[in-house]
């Protein structure tokens, strides 16, 4: 049986640079089945799974995330519709960094409550990029929809203001997206391990992290080379013009 939660409301601020830490308050509604496909990949949704194009829509193993951008202004930033899937039996989780190496990362992660029927829960965390260490941080998380079956977890959720500058007065909109699962024991959030790393996208472009691989033009020859460049046309041309010349 599918089981699903929708959680209505968090609390205070995001923006991906050193913040206030705190606790979320969320509450919690009735049962709402959550659907996510690749629809809008690469054109209305910028994409990252792991492995590389697995379909979030079916039965197989698929760590899914996608993230959907307004039109970013300073100060306010740019709000997010994120979605996320992956199989785990704690958490999985979608995180934002301005930099993967230094400062912190913000968590958002989906997560089962095994100890209590597989019942969907929410949190937001904030990771040292550092040392990895986890700590809860108050975060504006609106519209949050959530549903496990087994050991599969979909869920749904919106982020204003994101920004990935403590700058309010100006705005950043790169991002490097990580992807992970971890374990949660009695309601407790283990550590988070990262399976993905996009790297610097900007997450604004749908198609930041899509590859072109229309080939070059290329010229077809066969056998020795078929163009004739200008100074060799010339020769030809005055080859030609002695052999006249010297049948006249």
């Amino acid at each position: 049986m599918e089981r699903g939660l929708i959680l209505l409301a968090a609390a205070l601020m995001v923006f991906v640079a050193p913040g206030v830490q705190g606790t979320a308050h969320l509450s919690f509604a009735t049962n709402r089945t959550v659907n996510i496909t690749r629809d809008g990949c690469g054109s209305t949704k910028l994409c990252v799974e792991t492995p590389a194009d697995c379909d979030p829509a079916g039965n197989g193993t698929c760590l899914f995330g996608a993230v959907n951008t307004s039109t970013p202004m300073a100060p306010n930033g740019t709000d997010l519709s994120i979605q996320l899937r992956g199989n785990s039996q704690g958490y999985v989780a979608l995180g934002l960094t301005a930099n993967a190496s230094v400062g912190i990362t913000m968590l958002f992660i989906c997560a089962q409550n095994s100890s209590n029927n597989g019942t969907f829960f929410f949190r937001t965390m904030q990771r040292n990029n550092t040392d990895s260490m986890l700590s809860p941080t108050e975060t504006i998380v609106r519209e949050i929809r959530g549903s496990v079956e087994g050991d599969m977890i979909r869920c749904e959720f919106d982020v204003p203001g994101v920004n990935a500058t403590s700058t309010r007065t100006s705005h950043a909109i790169t991002f490097s997206i990580l992807l992970g699962s971890g374990t949660v024991t009695g309601g407790v959030i283990g550590a988070f391990n990262s399976t993905l790393n996009s790297g610097p996208l900007n997450i604004t472009n749908p198609a930041s992290n899509v590859v072109n691989t229309t080939p070059a033009p290329t010229t077809t020859t066969s056998g020795a080379s078929s163009v004739l460049y200008p100074h060799a046309l010339l020769l030809l041309l005055s080859v030609l013009t002695l052999s006249v010349k010297l049948r006249a």
